[in-house]
Formats: C-alpha cells, structure tokens, sequence
C-alpha cells in the first residue's frame, strides 16, 4: 500500500472528521454514507428550491433539497431512495410518485470525500408545510425551470452549486425521455 492510498484521521468531531493522505488534508464524514440532491418538478413546470442560512458561508444560499442517508436514529442503513423521499417531504412538504436517479458525484473533491446522488421528483403532491426538521429553518420557493438563474440573479441570491448540477442532469434526463417518446 502506497502513502497515496492510506488516509490517518487528524481530527475527529461529532459528525465530521479531517483526514489526511499524503500531504493533503480533507473533511469525511463520520456516518461514510453518500448525501442525496432532488430536483423536484411541479406539474405547472416549476422546480421547488429551499433558502436556508448555512453558517460555513454566512448567509442564507438557495438549493435543491438535499440532505444526509442514514441520520436518523434508528435507521442508519437506509438507502438513497429512501433518504431522498424523505428529505423532500422533510423540507418542502412534498411527496412524489415518479422518481429517477439522475446521477452520483463528488461535491468538492478537492476538500472532502462526500458524495451526492441526485434525483429527479415527479408527480409532486403537497402533504405537509415542509420548512425542514426542528433544527431547520427553510424557506420554500417555487420558480419556473427556465427562469431559475434569471430569478437568483434578480434576487442576488446565493446559490449552492449543486443546484445547478441537479438542473442540467434533470434537464437532459428530460430531454431524452421526450426523444424516446417521439
């Protein structure tokens, strides 16, 4: 095994770590389970995005509703679907009947090992007020596809690159599906 290939923790906190291998340093998370990204798409077109205050930036940053697999107590093991459906009802109030998994990637791999598999969410049915869990405070917004960097822009709001990975992958996945039903 190569310096290259082993990793020494060099900090270990309550749900995230610092790693080193070779020379460079990076965050892990504690549970090694990936986090999930949905694009969820309304019927009339529009995406559901979330506006929370993140402390790393300081401000509050728009996203696509996303969150962790396995941090519920009780049910570590479950798999992205699961976590993904829950995070969107979780964080908009929204259920979907049609899911498809539009990908996996690294958020930031020059800094941590972490993980996102996105989601495309169809067939939107509101059941709950969303707004997050009761360490969340999320504002929920509803934009139309096409004027989602237009309606940040106007706003001068931050955006979490992930948002725009989830657009472009759900924007092709949807162009395909319309290619293949011709």
């Amino acid at each position: 095994m190569t310096d290259r290939d082993q990793s020494t923790t060099v900090y270990a906190g309550e749900h995230l770590s610092m790693a080193r291998r070779g020379s460079w340093e990076y965050a892990t998370r504690n549970t090694n389970r990936p986090a999930v990204g949905i694009v969820a798409l309304t019927d009339a077109g529009d995406v559901v995005l979330v506006e929370q205050f993140r402390p790393p930036v300081g401000c509050t940053v728009v996203e696509i509703p996303a969150g962790l697999v396995g941090d519920v107590a009780g049910d570590e093991d479950e798999g992205v679907l699961k976590a993904a459906r829950r995070e969107l009802l979780e964080e908009t109030g929204y259920a979907a009947s049609r899911w498809s998994e539009l990908g996996c990637g690294y958020s930031s791999p020059g800094l941590t090992d972490e993980t996102i598999v996105l989601f495309l969410a169809e067939g939107l049915e509101k059941q709950t007020a969303g707004g997050g869990d009761e360490s969340e405070e999320i504002t929920i917004h509803e934009v139309p596809l096409e004027q989602i960097t237009r309606w940040l822009k106007d706003r001068q709001l931050a955006a979490d690159l992930k948002l725009f990975a989830g657009l472009f992958a759900a924007e092709q996945h949807l162009a395909q599906r319309a290619a293949q039903s011709q």
